[in-house]
């Protein structure tokens, strides 16, 4: 178990930049979630579009499937200035110590929420080149994902976590943050916790944890920035030089449904985003 933790904690500390947001796991989960969740119609028109997939002209970062597509916004990042313009698109950090403000933190659009809608936009018009559709396929269903990892909706002026030291159970290390923690390890561990959280929801479900706009999704996700991760990492989140944050195996085991939480909400708003595009 121990050789495993430091096997991937070495992982995420190359994956710790803020465009690499629920690591693939949960990226890919939130994916499978949505395509559980909507209608064969709509599976048809995903998998049609996906099989454009070679027009993005980027063979070393496919988007096959669905789940290909989840992690392709960030692959492409290895392709250098070719997209280093959606840099910025990936995260929307508001400063959990003031109040929710999304418009300073987001100059020109450049940020998660508004390239959420921007992208659904994109697909929800056939007049749009195909490819241009099956980019911004790709994109929505990876901008979803990071607007529902707390830490690309909300930080303390820290990089998303990036800057804030940590401890994960008995792992100290000063490459290790809030980041590469939320990222990975809790992420790893909440999905992998039974049960399985990729099956088909009732229409209940549905209904209320896909409810609300994209900007009630951002100030959902920044509280629980606020209130989860930094708050049970620190003792005052907002102090100007707080201690290193530490999380024991009590404080772990209670963020394992936050977080759980937090994938499900992505899956299922991401389904219902889809079925207004391509029904």
């Amino acid at each position: 178990m121990i050789r495993k933790l430091l096997l991937l904690v070495a992982a995420l500390i190359g994956f710790s930049s803020p465009a690499h947001a629920w690591w693939e796991l949960g990226h890919e989960t939130v994916a499978a979630i949505a395509y559980k969740n909507v209608s064969p119609a709509v599976q048809r028109e995903i998998r049609q579009l996906l099989s454009h997939q070679a027009l993005l002209e980027t063979p070393t970062c496919p988007a096959r499937t669905i789940e290909e597509a989840s992690v392709w916004a960030d692959c492409i990042k290895t392709l250098g200035p070719r997209f280093s313009y959606a840099y910025n698109w990936h995260y929307q950090n508001v400063n959990i110590c003031k109040p929710f403000d999304i418009k300073s933190n987001c100059p020109d659009g450049n940020c998660v929420s508004a390239q959420v809608e921007r992208n659904l936009k994109l697909l929800k018009d056939k007049k749009v080149p195909v490819r241009e559709r099956v980019m911004a396929l790709a994109f929505l269903v990876h901008f979803v994902g990071d607007l529902h990892q707390p830490l690309h909706a909300g930080d303390r002026g820290d990089l998303g976590g990036n800057r804030a030291r940590a401890a994960y159970g008995d792992y100290v290390t000063e490459k290790l943050n809030l980041h590469t923690i939320w990222d990975g390890l809790i992420a790893e561990r909440a999905i992998t916790t039974p049960p399985s959280l990729i099956r088909v929801y009732s229409s209940e479900e549905r209904g209320r944890l896909g409810a609300g706009t994209v900007e009630d999704w951002s100030r959902e996700s920044w509280q629980v920035a606020r209130d989860v991760v930094y708050g049970s990492a620190y003792k005052d989140p907002c102090a100007d030089n707080p201690e290193r944050a530490k999380l024991d195996q009590a404080t772990i085991e209670k963020l394992i449904e936050p977080a759980r939480d937090q994938v499900t909400k992505g899956g299922l708003r991401l389904a219902r985003l889809l079925e207004e595009a391509l029904a």
